[in-house]
């Protein structure tokens, strides 16, 4: 109802003031709100923002579902935009703040308050994609001597200015190192005068580096089915916390990039519609034209090729057959390892287990293709639907000789292609499906027609 009520106002012949759609966004759940916000230009959404309530547009400036979030708090007055990231959590603060460039954060930062300044001055610091920068100031913490009744109240008191009160970490108050996590559930099933030390599990915290890697992070998450986890200095002392919603974010952040890279183009930093064409030129032609110099070398191998291909026409009859499945046997191998690898499922040094597993499956992977093309060169021929000529037979062995070494060779590449990337330092993904296939196209060429010269020498050629 929401949806369409805002619908109805928007597409009025006469466009209803920012001040009207900005009440009914304040009353909309903030998911909803900030899909609608997409759909607007930025000049909109900045001045529906500027109208709109405190409390429900900071509810929408702190989702990352809002796509122009930092182009939006950049044009709003200093005074409200001050104001708007004053009132945000302070991770999400952060993520704004690394979209700014250093004029608007020097204009902009200028005036917040000192909690959040002296947090961005501690977060930002921190490389992009760890721990570090996911993290969050603002959590619930107590010292070691406090009883249930006082962390309770504590809780009360704090409840607003925090991310989340769902675990609290129990401090020594000589040392400030963190010694325990208690979940709010164990807190509130206590009794009163109990000592906080008493209530949670008597184990080490699981903790993380400021430095430590998201994708290290959410293996963490979901090891231990946390809902947030410490994140600690050298000394053992609770800096900051990472919180599963920030890791989800993370992570699919993390999955767009490598779905991308694996389909051969750059990551997407903005969502597809709002992509500027030549940006959007800019992301794919790079890989297009490795690709296209890459496939340069198939059209070599066929001019080396030329002669044979001259006396047996009929081999060119498969040729997209034969390079199709080697490329696709390769993409298939590497999609399972990049997979593997992300999870850890493998490390760099299983390469020659995966090796020794995947020259076996190639084997049996490329006598099934094989045999359902001398099937198919056998049907033709005998139905009298194409004529291969009176050495059908060898033809027909050819074919299915190269299938077996082509998609052999292909779950051989494919699979060591993503711990080559690996050791060099890259990211497996960029192994892409296009480069694998490239890459086999031009080795299946050669394989192609080196056993046809072993298997028709004397015949066709």
């Amino acid at each position: 109802m929401n949806d369409l009520r805002f619908r109805d106002v928007a597409v009025n012949a006469e466009p209803a003031p920012a001040p009207t759609i900005a009440k009914q966004l304040a009353i909309m759940h903030a998911a909803d709100a900030i899909e609608l916000l997409n759909e607007l230009e930025l000049p909109e959404s900045i001045e529906i923002l500027a109208e709109m309530p405190h409390e429900p547009a900071v509810l929408i400036l702190d989702q990352p579902e809002l796509h122009e979030a930092a182009n939006i708090i950049k044009g709003l007055p200093a005074a409200t935009a001050r104001e708007l990231l004053d009132a945000m959590s302070i991770d999400r603060v952060t993520d704004i703040f690394q979209q700014f460039d250093a004029q608007t954060r020097v204009r902009l930062g200028v005036g917040l308050g000192p909690e959040t300044t002296a947090a961005l001055r501690k977060l930002l610091r921190y490389p992009p994609h760890t721990a570090g920068s996911l993290m969050t100031t603002e959590f619930v913490s107590v010292p070691s001597n406090w009883t249930v009744a006082q962390t309770l109240q504590h809780i009360r008191e704090v409840e607003r200015s925090r991310e989340t009160i769902y675990a609290i970490y129990v401090i020594d108050p000589a040392t400030k190192n963190l010694l325990r996590a208690v979940a709010l559930r164990r807190l509130i099933t206590s009794e009163p005068d109990a000592s906080i030390m008493s209530v949670g599990r008597d184990v080490a915290p699981v903790t993380v580096g400021p430095l430590t890697d998201q994708e290290d992070v959410a293996r963490l998450f979901r090891k231990h089915d946390l809902l947030a986890v410490p994140v600690v200095n050298d000394s053992n002392q609770i800096i900051g916390i990472v919180t599963v919603d920030d890791v989800i974010d993370a992570m699919t952040q993390e999955m767009t990039e490598d779905t991308l890279k694996f389909g051969g183009m750059e990551a997407l930093n903005k969502p597809y519609m709002q992509i500027g064409f030549v940006q959007m030129l800019r992301k794919r032609a790079g890989w297009l034209g490795v690709l296209f110099l890459s496939e340069m070398l198939t059209a070599s191998a066929m001019q080396h090729f030329e002669g044979e291909l001259e006396k047996a026409v009929v081999l060119t009859l498969f040729i997209p057959l034969i390079m199709s499945s080697g490329g696709n046997s390769g993409s298939q191998a590497t999609s399972l390892l990049i997979r593997a690898l992300a999870l850890q499922e493998l490390r760099l040094k299983d390469w020659w287990r995966v090796a020794l597993r995947e020259i076996p499956t190639g084997l049996v992977l490329g006598s099934f293709l094989g045999l359902i093309g001398v099937v198919r060169i056998t049907t033709w021929q005998m139905l009298g639907l194409f004529d291969y000529g009176q050495h059908w037979p060898l033809v027909a062995v050819t074919v299915g000789t190269a299938l077996v070494g082509i998609v052999t060779f292909g779950s051989l590449a494919g699979s060591m292609l993503p711990f080559a990337m690996q050791k060099l330092g890259f990211d497996p993904a960029s192994a892409s499906a296009p480069f694998v296939a490239t890459l086999v196209d031009v080795t299946g060429l050669v394989i192609y027609f080196s056993i046809a010269l072993v298997i028709l020498s004397g015949t066709l050629l």
